[in-house]
């Protein structure tokens, strides 16, 4: 394979996966809708919904003993609601969607694993994990939503974002290694890894948070929604005041970037979409500390932390790639070799 076909090869790939893992943070946010909404359990089974492959649209399709059925089997209280069986069921359809989208990314891979043989084999690992996943949502459905196997489902879509951007990153090294970190900030990789701890810390905190508002949830009911609050314990308070260490943090790690490699770095770039994120992830979470936990909400409070795991992962893949690769021509890089100045002037996509 020659050059321009590398190139274009890789071109391909990074619209295919880019457009994946945006169909994968979609999904994240349609299972923080169906979680935020209680409609978890809008299909008692799996892979059917009330024993159909189109679930019902009305309690009258279905048997006159259906909740004896699934209180037999280990879900009482089963009561038939149109709007949170159908919610699950488009969730589940998103679900198959991702695996197609990801099926392909790793047939877009193929072309790229001579030129890099890394982005081949974390494409077709992050198709297995989608595998994987689709497993442990049946036993997520079968231990009828315990919370701490709702959050390892999370995890685990985190780890094919961090995946499939594992292999992004790899696509993007010509880019990055034509954009020199020469001049950067000595203190910057320092405070990258201060960055990812803090970040690492308030995201596990917040994981307690919302396996803690499932129980208040169980215990108070939906309508006592604004009285949650209250029943939180010490470690939410915790949760909420560190969010601004975590975005005083950034916003430091934004200064040392721009100051000394421009605006138009693209890691510059990242960093700014890191603190749009970050700010949606603060006004969402003052959202919910002081106005009653509205569901609506909640979706985008996860989201957001999502997208910050995300952009923080790329931006220590692709500082790593341009501090190691220097300015060297590779194979997706333009013919005429640009200095490390000129490049990050150029700001290359």
């Amino acid at each position: 394979m020659n050059s321009q076909q590398e190139n274009l090869s890789l071109q391909r790939y990074r619209r295919m996966a880019w457009i994946t893992l945006a169909a994968v943070y979609f999904l994240i946010l349609v299972g923080a809708t169906v979680r935020a909404s209680g409609a978890g359990m809008g299909c008692p089974d799996w892979p059917t919904c009330f024993g159909r492959w189109i679930p019902p649209t009305s309690e009258a399709q279905l048997p006159a003993n259906y909740q004896e059925i699934y209180a037999e089997l280990g879900y009482a209280d089963t009561r038939f609601n149109v709007v949170k069986t159908w919610t699950e069921y488009t969730n589940r359809l998103v679900g198959v969607s991702i695996g197609f989208l990801i099926f392909l990314t790793a047939i877009y891979s193929w072309s790229c694993r001579r030129h890099n043989p890394a982005i081949f084999k974390a494409s077709v690992t992050a198709f297995l994990m989608v595998g994987f996943q689709g497993w442990l949502g049946a036993k997520v459905v079968g231990s009828n939503l315990q919370p701490g196997m709702i959050t390892l489902h999370m995890l685990m879509a985190l780890a094919i974002v961090a995946t499939l951007l594992y292999a992004v990153a790899q696509a993007r090294r010509g880019i990055m290694a034509a954009q020199s970190v020469a001049a950067i900030d000595p203190r910057f990789e320092k405070w990258l890894y201060i960055v990812l701890g803090l970040t690492v810390l308030q995201v596990a905190m917040g994981t307690q948070v919302r396996e803690m508002t499932d129980f208040i949830r169980e215990a108070q009911g939906e309508e006592l929604r604004s009285s949650w609050i209250e029943a939180m314990p010490w470690f939410f308070y915790v949760h909420r005041s560190f969010s601004a260490v975590v975005l005083f943090a950034n916003l430091w790690l934004a200064r040392l970037l721009i100051v000394s490699l421009g605006w138009q770095h693209s890691l510059s770039r990242m960093t700014l979409a890191m603190l749009c994120v970050i700010g949606m992830a603060v006004l969402s979470g003052a959202t919910l500390g002081h106005l009653g936990m509205p569901a609506l909400v909640q979706p985008t409070h996860l989201l957001a932390a999502s997208l910050l795991f995300g952009l923080q992962f790329l931006i220590w893949m692709s500082y790593r790639h341009s501090r190691d690769s220097g300015v060297e021509v590779t194979s997706d890089q333009p013919d005429t070799l640009l200095s490390g100045k000129a490049a990050a002037q150029s700001g290359g996509a």
